[in-house]
């Protein structure tokens, strides 16, 4: 290969990234005025990274805040900054997945309801549900641990890259709905190639195994991949495949999960697993 070649590869990889970081956040990204899908498509590739990106984001401010705060109040308001740096992106979808998936019974009904810019019981009960879970998981793991300002922050860093790891990895598994192409406002990555998944994949793995030991490694791949089996058996009976707000109730579901196994894993009755390095 070339050296202008190679800087083309780079520029273009760059480029990718850029694409994803827009995506996923609020952080203003100079691009092109017109997007071509392919090009987003391929930009999924980076949707871990961008996970990792927010994730120590929302670590350092909680690290920042942690020095003059209870605790409990510096993870509200980290989480809070979260919501604020993605735009509450994935929590949109978990809304509009409860809503389409509890009002509606037909496809067409349940993709109609997803798309409206309204909240209803559904989404509203869910979403209140989700963020307290999440609240409470990370406020208990702190009482699990002798430094508990780490502890939560390693768990949002762990949390935010795999969810958004495993939550894109369902592209590569599934069908986009097809009824959903036509009318859909927001663009939404529908295709990862296998190159696109590995990269995805190993961003994940780098991550997952140099912040935990083995043991807690290999019980956190087991959990989450059960929940990946169930989201596609979920959403395939619902709607037959995927749209974007399926991907975002994914990984609402997904950092949930993340929470809830450091948690187990930090409790007293599994300690031992501490002890044991592989």
């Amino acid at each position: 290969m070339s050296k202008q070649s190679l800087l083309q590869q780079c520029h273009q990889q760059y480029y990718l990234l850029l694409l994803a970081l827009s995506f996923f956040t609020r952080v203003p990204v100079n691009l092109p005025d017109v997007v071509k899908p392919e090009m987003l498509h391929k930009a999924s590739r980076y949707f871990a990274l961008i996970g990792l990106f927010i994730g120590v984001v929302t670590a350092l401010i909680l690290i920042l805040l942690s020095s003059f705060l209870p605790i409990s109040l510096a993870v509200l308001i980290s989480m809070a900054c979260g919501l604020l740096l993605t735009g509450a992106f994935h929590e949109d979808g978990w809304a509009d997945v409860w809503d389409g998936f509890g009002g509606g019974w037909t496809v067409e009904q349940k993709l109609n309801i997803m798309k409206d810019s309204r909240l209803g019981t559904y989404g509203a009960a869910g979403l209140f549900f989700i963020l307290m879970i999440k609240y409470q998981s990370l406020v208990l793991l702190s009482t699990h641990n002798e430094n508990p300002v780490l502890a939560i922050s390693l768990a949002l860093v762990l949390a935010h890259t795999l969810s958004r790891t495993v939550s894109t990895s369902l592209i590569f598994s599934m069908s986009y709905v097809s009824e959903d192409a036509q009318s859909k406002v927001k663009p939404l990555a529908q295709h990862l190639s296998l190159n696109g998944l590995l990269i995805l994949l190993i961003t994940g793995a780098i991550v997952l195994f140099t912040l935990l030991p083995l043991l807690h490694c290999l019980v956190m791949i087991v959990c989450l991949w059960m929940i990946r089996f169930l989201l596609i058996i979920w959403f395939n009976r619902q709607l037959g495949g995927f749209t974007g707000d399926c991907l975002g109730a994914a990984q609402q579901l997904l950092e949930v999960a993340v929470y809830i196994v450091l948690l187990v894993l930090a409790s007293p009755s599994t300690a031992f697993f501490a002890e044991i390095r592989l």
